[in-house]
């Protein structure tokens, strides 16, 4: 990342995932780090399973926080749905983090739709890096920190120390979950490494 230009990240996801939170923590990073930050997230219906998309974008100067299509330096899904609904949205050498889990939405449960043939391959061709954010997570300490996990997969490819992530993550998960969140952040951090 050059000093001057602003960097945009898409989280993406369905409620109770924590993709907000997750955006919430990214947020505090970069202004931990000193950039400018701007967030912006939609989530109509999440509470019962609906989509939610967050922009974070940072640098030393963000005029807005609209992410276009073609825009996102990094797009991060919750859920391989939701990484093929937002992929108009990568930008070209853009780099692609998504969490290996299907979530069923309604109207797949129902009978009325049916889940997108060879998503799986589809991403893989596209260049994602998939993550078993909740196997991860479990081994953590528990399923909830999946969140956590991903970013620790954003991480390498982002301007930031990990001691400011860490930082972050201390301050602002409840005192009982920090040495599990940790734990999480780093697992992703070596997933995404290779280690």
């Amino acid at each position: 990342m050059s000093e001057s230009q602003t960097y945009t990240i898409l989280l993406c996801g369905v409620g109770g995932q924590g993709t907000i939170t997750a955006a919430d923590l990214l947020a505090r990073v970069a202004s931990a780090a000193g950039k400018c930050c701007k967030v912006s997230e939609i989530h109509g219906m999440a509470q019962r399973g609906g989509a939610v998309t967050t922009v974070v974008r940072f640098g030393d100067k963000v005029s807005t926080m609209v992410c276009d299509e073609g825009c996102a330096n990094n797009i991060v899904s919750f859920e391989i749905t939701e990484a093929l609904r937002n992929l108009a949205f990568l930008a070209e050498d853009g780099v692609l983090v998504v969490n290996d889990e299907e979530i069923k939405p309604l109207p797949v449960l129902t009978g009325k739709a049916s889940m997108p043939a060879h998503a799986r391959e589809r991403l893989v061709e596209m260049g994602a890096t998939l993550i078993p954010a909740g196997a991860l997570a479990r081994e953590a300490g528990t399923a909830k920190c999946a969140n956590v996990v991903l970013l620790g997969a954003l991480a390498p490819s982002l301007p930031f120390e990990f001691k400011i992530w860490e930082d972050v993550i201390r301050e602002n998960v409840p005192p009982k979950t920090i040495d599990i969140n940790i734990e999480a952040f780093r697992l992703g951090v070596a997933y995404a490494q290779g280690e």
